[in-house]
């Protein structure tokens, strides 16, 4: 696990919107998790499999500085353990997040800790500059706007809800995007569809976002925290190893490779540790009629 984001291997609606958005009280889906104390992040394990809320439902998932930490705590408790495959994180009581908690900033100006060495510490929505060694899942309902869209853009892959909004709603606050969102949003969806969002502030719609490029699965309300486990199981269910390097690969390639042969190199070299240990057995699995007709 690092911190360097260069390195990492992610109708028009008024301001009045964002701020029913803040001020909104408890969402109607409210699952138990958030009912267990006053953690502002609950974890669980699901077998291999981790999932990570945020739980200030009465702020929309709204990630104050306590909730920050919280978070790097969890990631870094996820990424250590070796019997933890994937990690799926949501939002408690219907919202994914919205953002950094505007309400305590305007309190307290000094509450954002802002290192601005991005190899020293996190950002201020936590986890937002780390980086990590197995996959992470977002499953997003309700909101994923500004700081959220960031957290977001952090996991591998996003299972979004229907009724799910997207959007930099902070340009109408005068908040930049210091969470990774000018760097992973044009490398996920290209520089002229990232800067629509980033320019203008505007609400996307779980269709237009997988269109986009920013969701991978849209799904029925109410299920994406459910669908998004059931993907981390599938992708857990196959060589760890093997899968895991492939993935390295292709966040190299397209973070730090300064050129073609670069990244292929990166690949040869890296894959070729996966061959011995896994694409073997894997091989006489095959020749034994193992995965034949396209079953995994």
């Amino acid at each position: 696990m690092f911190w360097n984001v260069a390195a990492v291997k992610t109708p028009a609606t008024r301001g009045a919107t964002v701020l029913r958005l803040l001020r909104a009280g408890l969402s109607s889906h409210y699952p138990p998790e958030a009912q267990e104390g006053k953690m502002n992040v609950v974890t669980k394990r699901h077998g291999t499999i981790m999932t990570i809320g945020i739980n200030r439902p009465e702020a929309r998932n709204a990630v104050n500085s306590e909730t920050a930490s919280q978070l790097v705590k969890s990631f870094t408790a996820f990424d250590k353990d070796a019997s933890l495959t994937a990690a799926v994180l949501y939002g408690v009581g219907g919202n994914f997040c919205a953002g950094y908690d505007l309400k305590e900033l305007a309190h307290n100006a000094g509450s954002i800790k802002l290192e601005q060495d991005v190899t020293k510490g996190p950002g201020p929505m936590g986890p937002s500059r780390m980086q990590f060694s197995k996959p992470v899942i977002a499953a997003v309902s309700g909101y994923a706007v500004a700081g959220g869209l960031e957290l977001s853009l952090l996991a591998d892959l996003r299972v979004v809800e229907q009724s799910a909004v997207f959007g930099v709603f902070c340009r109408r606050f005068g908040v930049p995007l210091i969470d990774g969102g000018t760097v992973r949003l044009p490398k996920l969806i290209g520089l002229s569809r990232a800067l629509d969002l980033i320019l203008t502030g505007r609400p996307i719609s779980a269709q237009e976002a997988y269109e986009f490029g920013i969701a991978n699965r849209v799904v029925q309300d109410g299920q994406a925290l459910h669908h998004a486990i059931e993907l981390a199981k599938e992708i857990s269910s196959f060589p760890q190893r093997c899968m895991n390097l492939d993935r390295a690969s292709a966040y190299y390639s397209t973070f730090e490779a300064h050129s073609f042969i670069e990244a292929m190199q990166y690949e040869t070299e890296n894959s070729i540790q996966a061959v011995m240990e896994e694409s073997v057995p894997g091989a006489r699995r095959f020749k034994s009629g193992e995965g034949r007709s396209v079953k995994f």
